[in-house]
């Protein structure tokens, strides 16, 4: 198109006077001059539009990135309405001092959660939480890819390992162990999900990310890094753990609520820790991948690191109802499930 026309200016040309020569070639770097202009500003606003903004819970920007690059993008809601009508992508994700007031039903509904009666001030609590751990409007980065690994019988003999540790994110749960598990489970770990109960030493890289059932849970970790006083919950807990501060994590109370409303639809008393992380996955994560969770092939369940089996459904967890979600996330093509070999 532009040839032609730089063609036609040059027939143009040369059948003309002098003076309507220079007012074409005048017309034609004017219109040059817009036309480069123009695609600039296209230029400049697809690039900016081609970022994605990430709000954090407190309003802020948290991030902003390119634009989901993996196979399947938890982002691209328009394909599912059964996940878009779920997913709340504004949901407070991480506790900070700047978005700990809960609203009255989200602290109704997480008050009565409390296994041991705690009469301790909440908003006390979380200004001595964050006076030592990381106080940021920032959720955690994002990851390209996710793994979540659970902690079923069915890993065994997977060779799951390797695939496991090409995750950008590799999340684990509770004391899911790597030593002499690691061609079924892998040794990397970057997000170890735990609570008092579950709690585990972790090394320096590791992100600690307390998922907090109780006041009390949130009192422990304070205390497991400064006066080790607390070792008692509703059973014994450690004293202390090492990992690193400055990494620590606190899922929000209203983010436990949303996916008790949203994800599980009010089935049980709350979510088990296994279906928050994968929820919690797919705020952090364009590509989430999940292994180690459901039952053994012959319908088992137990633990990969030993025999003793462990029922899925109980008075505090709607097991059923959450494995009958997490297959519905498959079939949206939200997640990919590895149902391990045995």
């Amino acid at each position: 198109m532009c040839i032609f026309l730089m063609s036609g200016l040059f027939l143009f040309e040369v059948t003309k006077p002098q003076t309507s020569l220079m007012a074409v070639r005048l017309k034609h770097h004017r219109y040059i001059t817009a036309l480069l202009g123009s695609s600039a500003i296209l230029s400049f606003l697809y690039f900016q539009n081609s970022a994605m903004v990430l709000m954090d819970s407190s309003h802020g920007l948290v991030s902003e990135r390119a634009p989901c690059a993996c196979g399947n993008c938890v982002t691209d809601q328009g394909n599912s309405r059964w996940f878009s009508d779920r997913y709340k992508p504004t949901v407070p994700l991480l506790l900070n001092s700047n978005n700990s007031v809960l609203h009255a039903d989200v602290s109704r509904w997480w008050k009565e959660l409390q296994d041991v009666p705690n009469v301790s001030n909440y908003t006390a609590v979380v200004d001595q939480l964050f006076s030592l751990f990381p106080d940021e409007d920032a959720g955690p980065d994002r990851g390209r890819t996710c793994a979540v690994v659970g902690n079923s019988g069915n890993l065994l003999g997977s060779h799951y390992g390797p695939l496991i540790d090409f995750h950008d994110f590799v999340i684990r749960i509770n004391k899911g162990p790597t030593k002499h598990y690691e061609k079924d489970v892998g040794s990397k770990t970057t997000h170890r999900i735990m609570y008092p109960e579950s709690a585990m030493d972790l090394d320096n890289s590791t992100h600690l990310v307390l998922f907090p059932f109780k006041i009390l849970d949130m009192q422990w970790l304070f205390s497991a890094f400064t006066t080790k006083n607390i070792t008692q919950t509703y059973t014994e807990v450690p004293s202390t753990i090492k990992a690193n501060k400055d990494k620590v994590m606190i899922l929000h109370p209203e983010f436990m609520r949303y996916v008790y409303d949203n994800w599980t639809e009010c089935h049980g008393r709350y979510p088990s820790t296994g279906f928050l992380t994968l929820i919690f996955a797919l705020h952090i994560c364009d590509e989430v991948n999940v292994f180690g969770f459901g039952a053994t092939s012959n319908g088992n369940w137990h633990h990969y690191f030993d025999e003793t089996l462990t029922p899925f459904e109980n008075d505090s967890h709607a097991g059923d109802f959450e494995n009958k979600t997490i297959s519905r996330l498959q079939q949206e093509k939200k997640i990919l499930l590895y149902r391990g070999w045995t």
